[in-house]
């Protein structure tokens, strides 16, 4: 069996002993708030029997971390979009001429919010949709944590070529019985920006999982 594979739910006990070890300052001195994070996204890990390969969940805490500034509790995006196209009332999809569409309903915008910080006004249709919630008309239940969560292991864990932030990719392409790629495991989210970074965090945290 391959050493990143689990069958029981994760010792958490252990985990956090081991917290104390690894090079991940916003977590050395844990507030309650960061424990609650950190237990959300245990419980729906250990809830999908069918995870087994634990680099995953190190992966995922690793994207986290970096996404949310250490907090482990959904955030909107510093700045707000400002700057960006998803910043203004603009949908992802082009016209005919290569320009966005812009939409004037509803009356939001939707910038990054979570722990992935979903973007684009068809991202938050999509991913409402899937989760059966109205995201188009109330993005800020994206802030929710155990939506927060449940945003998050959808798009990592199945990957939509449909969306912005998730590209297609998923975590089995980068870990499986051949693969350990944490580098190029960022493209699950944002292409290669501050890959090497996170790839460091899950090195990290895979020591507190293993």
């Amino acid at each position: 069996m391959n050493t990143a594979t689990r069958k029981t739910p994760i010792n958490q006990t252990r985990f956090y002993e081991r917290l104390k070890r690894v090079n991940l300052p916003k977590l050395k001195s844990l507030r309650q708030s960061q424990v609650n994070g950190l237990k959300a996204i245990f419980a729906a890990w250990d809830a999908k029997r069918e995870y087994t390969d634990v680099r995953w969940l190190a992966y995922i805490l690793a994207t986290t971390y970096h996404e949310v500034d250490g907090t482990m509790q959904p955030i909107e995006e510093y700045g707000k979009g400002q700057g960006r196209p998803y910043g203004r009332k603009l949908k992802m999809s082009k016209d005919r001429k290569g320009n966005r569409i812009p939409y004037t309903t509803p009356n939001k915008l939707y910038y990054g919010r979570g722990f992935v910080q979903l973007t684009w006004f068809e991202n938050y249709e999509l991913m409402g949709r899937l989760l059966g919630l109205d995201l188009l008309k109330k993005p800020e239940l994206a802030l929710e944590l155990n939506t927060a969560v449940d945003i998050m292991f959808e798009g990592m864990t199945k990957g939509y070529s449909n969306f912005g932030d998730f590209t297609g990719r998923s975590l089995e392409v980068y870990f499986n019985a051949n693969t350990d790629d944490p580098i190029n495991a960022r493209r699950i989210i944002n292409g290669v920006d501050k890959a090497r970074l996170i790839a460091g965090h899950h090195a990290e945290f895979l020591q507190c999982l293993l």
